[in-house]
C-alpha cells in the first residue's frame, strides 16, 4: 500500500476547501405529527445532496476507463460532466494486483467471442483500464472546483483505506464485487452512504449484502438495478425489479445503466429510481476500455434535463382541474342553440347541438333539455342555461 498524504476535502455545493473536515455520512431527522403520533423519517444524504423521491434523481457520471491514460483528459472529463449537469463523478480505484492474477491462460484470458475485451487478459486489461491513485486526489480536486460530488468504487480494503485518507463522503460497490462480504464489512464500518449494484445477485445474495451492510454500521444504502452485459439491451434490462428491490429491502433505490441512449433510464425514474449512473466519456470514437457503452456529452446532459422532466411529471394521485388547466375548461363541449327559437317553441335536436365551447348546460343535460319550451326569444350561438326554459 502506497504512502498517500491526507487531506481534508469539504464538499458544501460548489464549494471545496481544504481547511476543514465533515462527515460525509450526514443524514437529517424529520419529525411529523401524524394521525397524533411522531413518527421519525430517516432522510439520505451524500455530501450535501439528499436522494430520495423527494427530489430530482441523483445523476452519477461513472469515468472508468474513459481517461485513457491521460490525466489530462480525465480532467476535461470532470469538466464536461460538469457543463452536462450531472450532480457527481464516480472513479474506480484498483491495481492489477488487487483485481487478478498475471496469468494467460484458461479463466484468465478472455476467450468470448461476444465480449468487447475479448483477446486480453484480466490483467492486461485491468492494467490498461485503471485509474493511478496519483490521480484521484487531483481529479477530486477538480470535481469540487466544479460543484460536483466526487467517489469511488473500492475494490480491495487498500482501496478503502486509500479513498479513506481522501474523506470521500460515499462508496460504490460494483455488481462483480456485490457478494465480497468482507469488502462490504470494510466499506460498511466506515459509517458512510454505500451505493451497491446488484447485477447477477440473487434475492438471497443482496439479502446477506444489505445485511452485512447494516449488521456492520452502514445505515445509507441504495440498490440500484443493473444488467452485467457490456453494452445492455433493453430487453435484459427488467427495470420493473427497481419498486420490487425498493419493497424488499426498504432503501433508497436506482438504475446502473450499461443500455445505449437515455430511454431506459428515463423510464427508471418512473419506477422509483432516485440515482441513475451512467458510464460517460468524451467522445466514443476516440476509443478505450469502456467507450463503447458510454454516454457522450449531449447525451449525458439530455439524460440529466430528461430525468428531472419525468421526475416532475410523477407529480401525486391527482383528479379534477390543475389550476393550469382551468382556463381550458371553456374548450369543453356544451349545450348550444343553434338556430334562433321564438318563445313558446320547443328545443329539439335541429335547434340544440353539443359543441364547443363550454359555457352552456353539460351534455349530460341533453335528454332533459329536449322537448322543454323556450322561455323566450333566443339567438342562434346562445349557450343553454337552465333560466331560457319553462318547467
Amino acid at each position: 500500500m502506497r504512502k498517500v498524504r491526507k487531506i481534508s476535502l469539504l464538499w458544501r455545493g460548489a464549494v471545496c476547501s481544504k481547511e476543514s473536515n465533515i462527515s460525509f455520512s450526514k443524514t437529517e431527522e424529520l419529525t411529523l405529527l401524524q394521525k397524533e403520533k411522531f413518527v421519525t423519517i430517516h432522510r439520505m444524504r451524500i455530501a450535501q445532496r439528499e436522494i430520495g423521491n423527494h427530489t430530482a434523481p441523483f445523476i452519477i457520471a461513472e469515468m472508468s476507463r474513459n481517461h485513457n491514460h491521460s490525466l489530462d483528459r480525465a480532467l476535461a472529463i470532470v469538466d464536461t460532466a460538469a457543463e452536462a449537469g450531472v450532480h457527481a463523478l464516480k472513479l474506480q480505484t484498483y491495481t492489477p494486483d488487487t483485481m487478478t492474477l498475471n496469468l494467460e491462460t484458461g479463466e484468465f484470458y478472455i476467450e468470448d467471442e461476444n465480449s468487447l475485451w475479448k483477446g486480453e487478459s484480466l490483467y492486461k486489461l485491468y492494467q490498461k483500464a485503471m485509474t493511478p491513485w496519483e490521480w484521484h486526489e487531483p481529479i477530486f480536486q477538480r470535481c469540487c472546483e466544479k460543484g460536483l460530488i466526487p467517489f469511488s468504487s473500492p475494490f480491495d480494503a487498500t482501496a478503502v483505506d486509500f479513498l479513506e485518507s481522501l474523506d470521500v463522503p460515499c462508496y460504490k460497490i460494483a455488481s462483480f464485487e456485490n457478494a465480497d462480504l468482507p469488502l462490504l464489512r470494510k466499506v460498511a464500518q466506515t459509517g458512510k452512504p454505500v451505493i451497491m449494484s446488484t447485477g447477477m445477485a440473487t434475492i438471497a445474495e443482496l439479502d446477506e449484502s444489505v445485511r452485512t451492510l447494516r449488521e456492520n454500521g452502514c445505515r445509507d444504502i441504495v440498490l440500484l438495478k443493473c444488467t452485467s452485459t457490456y453494452p445492455a439491451t433493453p430487453e435484459n434490462t427488467n427495470l420493473l425489479t427497481i419498486p420490487h428491490l425498493r419493497e424488499l429491502f426498504g432503501c433508497e433505490v436506482g438504475l446502473s445503466d450499461h443500455s445505449m441512449g437515455i430511454g431506459v433510464a428515463v423510464a427508471s425514474v418512473a419506477l422509483g429510481a432516485t440515482v441513475i449512473e451512467k458510464h460517460f466519456t468524451l467522445n466514443r470514437a476516440d476509443g478505450g476500455v469502456d467507450s463503447a457503452f458510454s454516454m457522450e456529452p449531449a447525451e449525458m446532459k439530455a439524460l440529466v434535463d430528461e430525468s428531472l422532466k419525468a421526475w416532475q411529471a410523477l407529480g401525486k394521485v391527482f383528479y379534477g382541474q390543475t389550476e393550469a388547466e382551468k382556463k381550458s375548461l371553456v374548450f369543453r363541449r356544451s349545450l348550444y342553440v343553434c338556430e334562433d327559437i321564438k318563445m313558446g317553441e320547443k328545443f329539439t335536436e335541429r335547434n340544440v347541438r353539443c359543441i364547443r365551447p363550454g359555457l352552456g348546460l353539460p351534455p349530460k343535460y341533453l335528454d332533459i333539455v329536449l322537448g322543454k319550451t323556450a322561455a323566450k326569444d333566443v339567438k342562434r350561438g346562445t349557450p343553454l342555461d337552465w333560466e331560457l326554459l319553462l318547467d
